[in-house]
């Protein structure tokens, strides 16, 4: 069946800044709580990119929402709502036919809309997978209130630095409501069209909102010079910035970067401190093959090149609220975030355990492992123990210690550690809600 042009004039659309408010809490408790993005569906922790490294996403400029990991949290128990039905039975009927879906969806929008074609990185092939993966968070997580509501505050924010307006987001929804019309076969009536198209509004609605109220305070994005380039390794470098202006962000969170070689391509990377007082901010580069950012960072940026840098985000903060002990995983760069925790913790003159298992392939890979045992030596409340794969696998060592059941757990690392660090820590008795890490979309089931 081929996709009549949407009219999205037809439709309901989003509004001008503010106008969301009487429809959000109609949304959150009654319809999809969810996304459909064409940029990725998940990421983060430590100083790497999903194309660039094994640890971190890819960020290149979405229109549709799903930039912003979130912890995971316990989604509610109520029944699904009809919108939320037929949304859900459009996704599985895509699932086989993903990458038409994806590709359809360009189309329309560069067809229709050639002058957004430059928002986007000259190469393309970073996003085709982006679009499902949204889907399957959206709903694998469409009753979590608490954190899709700061989800959609997060995209918000985050899609000014793209220089994304309020009028773009109809184009993209007529994009999205095309693209599915076309391959979602006998399951797409004009029921399921309403629901897509109320859905989609309000989401809209809520980034737009967002984006208006930040846009009171903070820039865009940052301007930030490289003021040292430490080469820990052949392939890992620490780099330390200045920003143009203050940059306010909190221990454990990312930011998203553009270096001057690659225009328009972002990528996700971890504050490896927490806040200074000289207001400097230090990255751990991790270049993998095919990086292109990565790479360009470690192997080409030097002290005096200024990069750009998208506002902080980010939930895997310390709750110091409460006196639980934190249980710190962090492979490979992924000890960077992690790092950030503990001077958090320091500064906070708290004396609650923290535990921090550091795993690395070999010793060498261990190239902040004289810092992490600096730390340990200078709190007693730390311990640090650092694991290689000769030692066996991250997630194993956690088992061998413990009880782990009063402590709030930490991830940063690779995707396959989290997948199978979080498997671990269930079932060492830590609440799913007490598990932070930032890589949700991640770890949605893939479609088989």
């Amino acid at each position: 069946m081929c996709a009549r042009r949407t009219n999205w004039s037809e439709r309901t659309q989003p509004s001008p800044p503010g106008g969301a408010n009487h429809r959000e809490s109609h949304f959150l408790s009654r319809t999809l709580h969810g996304l459909s993005s064409c940029e990725h569906g998940g990421r983060l922790r430590g100083g790497k990119d999903m194309t660039d490294a094994p640890a971190a996403a890819t960020d290149a400029p979405p229109l549709i929402p799903m930039d912003e990991p979130a912890s995971e949290s316990a989604a509610t128990t109520s029944a699904p709502s009809p919108d939320a039905i037929l949304i859900r039975r459009t996704l599985v009927e895509i699932a086989s036919v993903a990458d038409r879906v994806t590709s359809y969806f360009y189309a329309l929008l560069f067809t229709r809309h050639p002058d957004l074609r430059a928002m986007f990185p000259a190469a393309m092939d970073t996003q085709r997978d982006r679009l499902l993966k949204a889907l399957l968070t959206a709903a694998e997580h469409m009753d979590n209130t608490p954190v899709l509501t700061d989800y959609l505050h997060n995209l918000g924010r985050g899609h000014r630095k793209y220089g994304t307006r309020a009028e773009h987001y109809p184009a993209v929804g007529e994009a999205l409501i095309g693209a599915l019309e076309r391959y979602a076969g006998s399951v797409w009536d004009a029921e399921t069209e309403a629901a897509w198209v109320r859905t989609y509004t309000t989401v809209s609605q809520i980034m737009i909102d967002a984006a208006a109220e930040n846009e009171q305070h903070a820039p865009a994005w940052w301007q930030a010079e490289v003021v040292s380039h430490d080469l820990r390794t052949p392939d890992v470098a620490v780099i330390t910035l200045r920003p143009d202006q203050p940059y306010p962000f909190l221990a454990g969170q990312y930011t998203t970067l553009e270096t001057p070689w690659w225009p328009r391509i972002w990528r996700h990377y971890s504050f490896a401190s927490a806040p200074r007082p000289d207001g400097l901010l230090s990255l751990h580069i991790k270049a993998v093959p095919a990086g292109w950012v990565s790479n360009a960072l470690v192997h080409r940026a030097r002290p005096g090149d200024v990069l750009r840098l998208g506002p902080p985000a980010g939930s895997m903060t310390v709750d110091h609220s409460t006196d639980n002990g934190l249980l710190c995983l962090g492979g490979g760069t992924g000890i960077a975030p992690i790092k950030a925790l503990v001077e958090d913790v320091a500064e906070h003159g708290d004396r609650r355990p923290v535990e921090v298992f550091y795993g690395a392939r070999s010793g060498h890979d261990l190239y902040d492992i004289d810092t992490m045992m600096r730390l340990q030596q200078t709190f007693p409340w730390l311990a640090v123990r650092p694991v290689t794969e000769k030692e066996g696998r991250l997630p194993d060592a956690v088992r061998q210690y413990g009880p782990w059941a009063e402590y709030d757990a930490y991830l940063s690392g690779p995707l396959g550690m989290i997948r199978s660090g979080v498997d671990a820590l269930k079932g060492a008795g830590i609440p799913t809600d007490r598990i932070r890490h930032d890589y949700l979309g991640e770890l949605v089931p893939q479609a088989s």
